[in-house]
């Protein structure tokens, strides 16, 4: 009945994760989830307001089809954001397109740029989307280690000459989801080095460039020379804004990637409801927005000293993100059993590392995205399972 390439496709993990939520709570397990990461602060009330206002009938414009590129006082403002957060200049006609959330645009954009049998570098682990799309497309996904040892970062020099040749594009995350790691200007020059010398796309996620814990913003790809010639962005206001729910994103960069991206686009969907875009472009520009995004901020910070500190006490070993709102843990023994000890036992839910790739396996991904009792609730639980049971 399905489609070869429905068949070959793994549970999505997070799918899996709600599936034995519901189970834990049908047998009456109160259920704390620090699996996904899905902010549980509400939107800032001048985003919503400015929603309100947009659906009120002044507004017939946002009843009608959207354009698929976005509005361009959206785009503007995405536009605008980048300057003044990253120094980076964009046209807003050619070089921004709106998105229905960043996942929406990374699905797509495989199949603007890979012909069956292409190759492209999927980093591992890392979020699922990236190696699906690929082989959705027909491309053939070519894994790049995320190690400790080497900071989560993938080692280009172990790509054969070979593969090199035949690379299409390669995804990148950074902050990273699952690791919470960071990079710097001359991990992305190495990319983007690697990218000018054999024709290869670089499209870079960065959803995460708000949620950060040190002095300095981690950098956007677009900040480094050379950059406009082979790199493009896919941004979120999912996290910055609390908006997961209202599918609201965009990708910058190399105009030519920007254009077969949209080509896919309009042949596929209608762009973002015309009154979320409005609101969206109050998110992106207004003072409130940048009060707000650092109180969320150091909320965050907060939660993740707390959870790290509690954890580490236990006897696990984590990494101390430098941004995102994941803590990324090796777990004693298989990782699948040990957050299925922690549903099932403790009403705990934690992402198991298989989730995001071969490589994710002896990890599991906590997010703070809960209050800070509840988070406090979830660690006493844990630290009453080791107590009593050493084999956790």
């Amino acid at each position: 009945m399905y489609a070869d390439r429905i068949k070959s496709l793994p549970p999505y993990p997070f799918a899996e994760i709600d599936k034995a939520k519901s189970e834990a709570e049908k047998r009456g397990i109160d259920v704390i989830d620090l699996g996904i990461g899905d902010p549980d602060l509400p939107t800032p009330p001048h985003i919503v307001d400015a929603l309100c206002e947009a659906v009120k009938p002044g507004h017939p414009g946002n009843y009608q089809y959207p354009s698929y590129e976005g509005k361009i006082e959206f785009r503007t403002a995405a536009a605008k954001w980048y300057d003044e957060a990253f120094g980076v200049k964009l046209d807003p006609e050619s070089e921004v397109l709106a998105l229905i959330g960043s996942k929406e645009g990374i699905a797509h954009a495989p199949l603007a740029f890979l012909n069956p049998g292409n190759l492209a570098l999927i980093p591992d682990p890392a979020y699922p989307v990236y190696k699906t799309a690929v082989e959705f497309a027909g491309g053939v996904p070519i894994i790049l280690p995320l190690k400790k040892e080497n900071r989560f970062l993938p080692d280009l020099d172990a790509i054969t000459s070979d593969q090199a040749r035949k690379v299409r594009l390669i995804f990148l995350n950074y902050p990273n989801n699952p690791t919470g790691a960071c990079a710097d200007r001359s991990f992305f020059k190495e990319v983007l080095d690697f990218a000018q010398d054999n024709d290869v796309i670089v499209m870079h996620d960065n959803p995460y460039s708000e949620v950060y814990f040190g002095e300095n913003r981690p950098p956007s790809i677009l900040e480094v020379e050379g950059s406009r010639e082979v790199a493009v962005e896919f941004h979120s206001l999912s996290k910055t804004y609390n908006m997961t729910g209202w599918r609201a994103g965009f990708v910058v960069g190399n105009s030519d990637v920007i254009k077969g991206i949209g080509k896919v686009k309009s042949n596929i969907d209608s762009g973002i409801f015309g009154a979320v875009q409005d609101a969206g472009t109050v998110a992106l520009t207004s003072p409130e927005s940048k009060k707000f995004v650092a109180e969320m901020r150091n909320t965050y910070r907060e939660r993740v000293d707390l959870l790290y500190t509690s954890l580490t006490k236990l006897g696990l070993e984590v990494e101390k993100p430098e941004a995102t709102f994941y803590l990324w843990a090796k777990t004693p023994g298989r990782s699948k059993e040990f957050a299925r000890k922690l549903i099932q036992k403790l009403g705990i839910v934690a992402t198991p590392g298989e989730g995001f790739g071969e490589y994710g396996k002896g990890y599991v991904r906590f997010s703070v995205t809960l209050p800070t009792d509840q988070i406090n609730k979830a660690v006493a639980k844990i630290e009453k399972m080791v107590t009593e049971d050493r084999s956790l």
